[in-house]
């Protein structure tokens, strides 16, 4: 694969998660790690972390624990998340087998999984049937 390639893989990863997240109600894009982190909250709660600090351009979503497990066994492109708990959060990378249905999906996941922890009347949806 050249750079050029590589770049565009890159550039679909965060665009992607981007674009999801910023679809979803209530969703911000905050910096507070400096300028290399793209860091998504819902009422202040961190869902979506993207950066490129290690030198590989990652995702980093929340997760079940048996999902994480299991989605990090199913794609070699998912791994422990990066700084944060490793049976609750995961990464994703660049790959060609990584899709944008299954980021999107893996984006929302992370949401409503933050959104299920508010105070009921912080939700900006029911988690129960979003999505």
């Amino acid at each position: 694969m050249n750079s050029s390639s590589r770049g565009s893989a890159i550039l679909d990863l965060h665009s992607c998660a981007t674009a999801r997240a910023m679809e979803l109600p209530s969703a911000t894009l905050t910096h507070p790690f400096g300028p290399d982190w793209d860091v998504f909250k819902v009422r202040g709660k961190v869902f979506l972390l993207l950066t490129a600090v290690t030198g590989k351009h990652q995702a980093i979503l929340k997760a079940e624990p048996l999902d994480a497990e299991a989605l990090r066994s199913e794609h070699s492109f998912i791994t422990p998340g990066y700084h944060m708990n490793k049976r609750h959060w995961v990464s994703v990378h660049p790959d060609p087998q990584l899709t944008p249905e299954l980021l999107a999906e893996l984006v929302t996941d992370s949401y409503r999984l933050v959104v299920e922890k508010l105070p009921r009347s912080q939700r900006p949806i029911d988690p129960s049937t979003f999505g």
